[in-house]
């Protein structure tokens, strides 16, 4: 990866709907050149696909809470799986340290989200959770 597809990465981050055109003239180059660039980025799996970002007005609207989770090491791939097929589960990470896994789960309401929780702690492989509901977000890159 060189220097023009780390710039055309830094485009679609931005807007990920941007025509090949606009952001062929961002970047000087030709359509055709971004065009084979995005290609080859997703033929690499760089790109995994295209997504949008809500606007803070929105998410003002969603509840937000980090779940730090500690997990039964031996069922950890099937816990996963399990947490893999909740909607509400907007991310999952392994992390180091006291917990196993770190889950960022959205509902759009405090009922809704206790709920969530309630069933994110019950799967099997689940040995405790640690859970902070998110006020407010400062910035995002």
């Amino acid at each position: 990866m060189n220097t023009l597809d780390e710039q055309l990465l830094a485009l679609l981050s931005a807007n990920s709907r941007e025509s090949v055109t606009v952001l062929a003239q961002k970047l000087g180059v030709s359509r055709s050149t971004v065009q084979e660039r995005m290609r080859r980025l997703e033929k690499q799996r760089v790109i995994q696909g295209y997504t949008i970002r809500y606007t803070a007005d929105y998410l003002s609207t969603r509840v937000v809470a980090h779940v730090l989770i500690d997990t039964d090491q031996k069922q950890t791939a099937q816990l996963n799986r399990q947490i893999e097929k909740m909607v509400a589960v907007k991310a999952l990470y392994s992390i180091s340290g006291e917990y196993d896994i770190f889950a960022v789960v959205q509902e759009e309401t405090t009922a809704a989200l206790d709920r969530q929780l309630d069933k994110l702690a019950a799967l099997a492989g689940v040995r405790r959770t640690l859970t902070s509901v998110v006020l407010s977000k400062k910035f995002e890159r």
